[in-house]
């Protein structure tokens, strides 16, 4: 049986005064972070209207446990921490990986 891709799907709204700081640290830090620990951002969602998070990553990983690998390292956990500090309503949810919007 071969292993299914998992995705990760991170949602939060940015603290509207830290927005410029946001920004630098998830196109300089995270994201760059994030790819040298295997994962690959496969989309990036932007909420214009309605009663939801304002921002929705997905991150693919080959399979859950390279996952779970991959969030035990404090390299990941630092990143984690740092974004924190730039939003609110963080929430990590992960699926099972198919193309296109999932929430």
């Amino acid at each position: 049986m071969t292993e299914s891709r998992v995705k990760m799907l991170i949602t939060y709204d940015v603290v509207p005064e830290l927005q410029q700081a946001y920004y630098e640290f998830v196109l300089g830090e995270m994201i760059p972070g994030a790819q040298s620990l295997g994962l690959v951002l496969s989309e990036a969602w932007h909420t214009a209207y309605g009663d939801y998070p304002i921002r929705l990553n997905g991150f693919v990983a080959r399979s859950k446990p390279e996952l779970d690998r991959i969030l035990a390292t404090s390299e990941w956990q630092q990143l984690e921490d740092k974004l924190k500090r730039f939003v609110n309503g963080y929430q990590r949810k992960i699926v099972i990986y198919r193309e296109g919007f999932q929430f």
